[in-house]
C-alpha cells in the first residue's frame, strides 16, 4: 500500500514538474532546472553518507567496542539477506538513529549514545530493523529522486519570480499574464514540497512495516517508538534541520499545525499500525 502511494506521489510530482515547467520556462527552462537539480542531488546521493556522518561526529564501532549493537546489526542483516553495513555511534544524548548510503553495499547505520542507554534488546532490534529496511527499500534513492523533482520545480519558481520582475515569465509564443504564471509557479513549489514530505512519510510507514517483519516482533519497534516519543520531547539534539528526515523520529519537537510540515508521520499513528500488525500476526 505504501509502495503504491509512493509511486503515485512520484508520478504526481513528475506531472507537476512538466506542467509548471511548460508554463514558466518552456522546454529550455525545464531542462536547465532539471539539470541543476540533478547535479545538486547526485552529489548528495553519492556523498551524503560521508557528509552526514561527519556532521554528527559519528564514530565507527566494531564487535569489540559495541558488541550488543554490532551483533544485532549483523543478525538482522543476515536475516534480511543484506551485506553487513558499517556501524556508527553518535555522541548525542537524545535517543535516535538513522541509516544512510546509496545502496546496501555502501550502507551505514548510526545510533546515538542515548539510544543505547534507554533501549532494551527488543526495542533496539526494532530500531535497527527499521533502519535496515530503509536501506533494503532503497529509500535513499527514492528520496533523492523526489528531492531532484521538487528542487527543479522550486528553481522554476525562482525563474518565474525573476521573469515577473522584468515583465517576462512565459514563452514568446504563449499568451498569459506574468502574474498568473508567477502564482502557478509558487503554488507548484508549495505543492512539490508537500508531496516530497508525503513521500517521506510514506517511506517511514513502509520501513516500520518491513522492519517489524524483519525483526519478527512488531511490538519491539512499537515500544521503541513510544520511548522515543517521550525522550525526544525532553532531550534536545544538536541537529541540522536539513537532515532531520533521516532519523527514525524527528529530532525536533513538532506539535499542532507545525507537525503538518514534518517529514515524519505522527508517532501515535505509527504505533497503532504496529499494534494492528502484532494483533493480526
Amino acid at each position: 500500500m505504501n509502495t503504491a502511494k509512493t509511486a503515485f506521489l512520484m508520478v504526481v510530482l513528475t506531472v507537476l514538474f512538466v506542467l509548471i515547467g511548460s508554463l514558466v520556462g518552456g522546454r529550455g527552462g525545464m531542462i536547465a532546472a532539471f539539470g541543476l537539480a540533478c547535479v545538486m542531488n547526485l552529489f548528495g546521493y553519492w556523498f551524503s553518507d560521508k557528509v552526514v556522518l561527519a556532521m554528527y561526529r559519528a564514530q565507527e564501532v566494531d564487535e569489540a567496542s559495541a558488541p550488543d549493537l554490532y551483533r544485532i546489526v549483523r543478525r538482522l542483516s543476515e536475516r534480511g539477506g543484506m551485506p553487513m553495513p558499517r556501524v556508527y555511534v553518535i555522541p548525542q544524548a537524545q535517543p535516535n538513529a538513522f541509516a544512510t548510503g546509496r545502496n546496501p553495499q555502501h550502507a551505514a547505520v548510526a545510533v546515538t549514545q542515548g539510544l543505547l542507554q534507554v533501549m532494551n534488546g527488543q526495542e533496539l532490534e526494532g530500531v535497527i530493523a527499521h533502519e535496515l529496511s530503509h536501506v533494503r527499500n532503497r529509500d535513499i534513492l527514492i528520496g533523492t529522486i523526489a528531492a531532484t523533482m521538487a528542487g527543479a520545480i522550486m528553481l522554476l519558481a525562482q525563474f518565474a519570480r525573476v521573469a515577473a520582475i522584468f515583465g517576462g515569465g512565459r514563452d514568446n509564443d504563449r499568451d498569459g499574464s506574468p502574474i498568473v504564471v508567477l502564482f502557478l509557479a509558487i503554488f507548484g513549489a508549495v505543492a512539490a514540497a508537500l508531496i516530497q514530505m508525503a513521500i517521506s512519510r510514506s517511506r517511514e510507514y513502509e520501513a516500520d512495516a518491513s522492519g517489524a517483519k524483519l525483526a519478527e516482533n512488531p511490538m519491539g519497534l512499537a515500544h521503541a517508538l513510544a520511548t522515543l516519543q517521550r525522550t525526544t520531547e525532553r532531550l534536545p539534539m544538536d541537529a541540522n534541520p536539513a537532515t532531520s528526515h533521516m532519523f527514525i523520529v524527528s529530532p525536533f519537537t513538532r506539535k499542532g499545525i507545525v507537525s503538518l510540515s514534518s517529514t515524519h508521520p505522527p508517532i501515535e499513528e505509527r504505533i497503532e499500525r504496529l499494534e494492528r500488525m502484532a494483533h493480526e500476526g
